[in-house]
């Protein structure tokens, strides 16, 4: 049994907990609590020693998945409450962080027991070989796919997320963070990208470097409790140790959150409820809308050496949101080079029809005219609908991936990638809402003639209606009398 069979065997066990009236999301929280104790038991590290002899993980005997499997009816449910407590009172590092505040969802004995029997029976040698992290991601893919689950909100599809990272190109050594990481999808891709393309990734030179990979390039933020429980997880399960601050980004928690040489990250879209102003204190142009805070805090996060660099997916408002808007896009690109922008196609994730983009964008040493021209390419226009029946894939980018890697990007011919000065932006307002292709099926602002000119035209042409209606009149009159 491979991976993707035992998630959809996993994912099954949700139809016993219908009667209980538990959602997709909190059934995947659900099988996160079953789900560590019995991968400890697996890959052996119930009691796990690291480096100078520090204990990493560590569950007490009398809650291990052995005592937890040997339970039944009533015993086994209120032990489950009580072990979920223990875990997250009384235990430390990551098992604390996991569980802290955990309780189950799940009211009937029986279908508790079924799901915890179920996940004994499942073939683990396979899933081990395949590697648990990969197991757990396809989990929460599968979560984030189910639109029940309101999950897509967090979960960036994985195909633009390896895009991003892909050319972002992170380096072993170098800081990288997510500051609204969901499940920390981005990080696991940047990890996983850097033991692909770097020799000998394995044998880093000094325990110092090892200790830094595994516990400091790779951290995040998330903001609601569930979720951060769920990107605990995603990172031990791929071997990561970084820390994922459980806050908000976006209020002064988000301060300490800097010095970075990566950040990539896919925002939460909307504004803050009641339309209320960023708490953070620091940022220069407070604003109720969260992706506008949110790009203020990516680009003052990177380290001002001239090549720290981020990835970020925004919606179209950010591109010509007026007023403080205007005031972030200059101020980003005075501090950043903003070299592309990526228009996406719509429908990709979040609700249908919804605009998105990916600025890629480069901080300076400088604090002003680092952007010189940006470059657009244009992934939306004439592209068709995704979704389950037609997914989005890696050669959807292949265009974009050599236009955007190309040392001479006015050499290369593709309609899709244009350019425009930093100056020709000035005079069109500070958009940034450009690149898009001429569409003839799509009738714009700039095919409507001079308000004055369509105005006479029209009359003209009503004058002439009127004419020949007079004249079929009066015809109609010689041929058949008054009537």
């Amino acid at each position: 049994m491979n991976n993707q069979e035992i998630v959809a065997k996993l994912w099954n066990l949700c139809n016993v907990l219908r009667d209980d009236g538990i959602t997709y999301h909190q059934y995947v929280t659900e099988l996160t609590y079953i789900l560590f104790l019995k991968m400890t038991k697996e890959t052996g590290t119930e009691e796990h020693i690291g480096e100078n002899g520090v204990v990493k993980v560590h569950i007490p005997a009398e809650y291990r998945w052995d005592v937890l499997i040997s339970k039944q009816g009533i015993k086994l449910k209120n032990f489950y409450s009580e072990l979920l407590a223990h875990l997250g009172k009384n235990c430390t590092g990551r098992i604390r962080e996991i569980y802290s505040g955990a309780r189950s969802n799940i009211d009937e004995p029986k279908n508790l027991e079924k799901i915890i029997t179920s996940i004994d029976s499942l073939d683990w040698y396979s899933a081990k070989e395949e590697g648990l992290g990969n197991l757990y991601e396809g989990l929460l893919e599968k979560n984030a796919n189910e639109k029940k689950s309101g999950a897509g909100q967090y979960f960036t599809p994985r195909v633009l997320i390896d895009v991003m990272v892909r050319l972002i190109d992170p380096k072993p050594g170098e800081r990288c963070n997510d500051p609204a990481c969901g499940t920390f999808g981005f990080m696991i891709a940047a990890d996983a990208h850097q033991k692909a393309t770097t020799d000998n990734y394995f044998d880093l030179e000094s325990i110092d470097k090892q200790n830094f990979q595994r516990q400091q390039a790779f951290t995040g933020c998330e903001l609601v409790h569930d979720t951060h429980r769920l990107a605990l997880m995603n990172a031990m399960l791929h071997g990561i140790e970084g820390e994922i601050l459980l806050a908000d980004t976006l209020s002064n928690q988000g301060k300490q959150m800097s010095g970075f040489d990566v950040v990539l990250t896919n925002p939460p879209f909307g504004t803050k409820k009641g339309g209320e102003r960023a708490t953070r204190d620091d940022l220069t142009f407070p604003s109720s809308n969260k992706q506008l805070n949110f790009l203020q805090h990516i680009y003052r996060s990177l380290k001002k050496d001239g090549k720290a660099r981020a990835a970020v997916v925004l919606p179209d408002n950010v591109l010509f949101a007026d007023g403080d808007g205007a005031k972030i896009r200059n101020d980003l690109m005075d501090k950043c080079n903003l070299h592309t922008v990526l228009r996406l196609p719509t429908g990709i994730f979040y609700a249908q029809g919804v605009k998105t983009n990916v600025l890629f964008f480069t901080r300076g040493v400088s604090e002003k005219g680092n952007t010189k021209e940006v470059w657009f390419y244009d992934l939306r226009t004439n592209m068709p609908s995704f979704g389950k029946t037609n997914p989005l894939k890696q050669s959807h980018f292949d265009e974009f991936i050599t236009a955007f890697s190309a040392t001479d990007r006015t050499a290369v011919n593709d309609e899709r990638f244009s350019s425009f000065t930093r100056q020709q932006i000035k005079d069109k307002g500070n958009s940034l809402d450009l690149g898009l292709i001429r569409d003839d099926s799509v009738l714009g602002y700039d095919d409507l003639q001079d308000p004055i000119e369509s105005g006479e035209e029209i009359a003209a042409q009503l004058e002439e209606a009127a004419d020949l209606i007079r004249s079929v009149v009066k015809e109609l009159k010689s041929l058949g009398g008054d009537g």
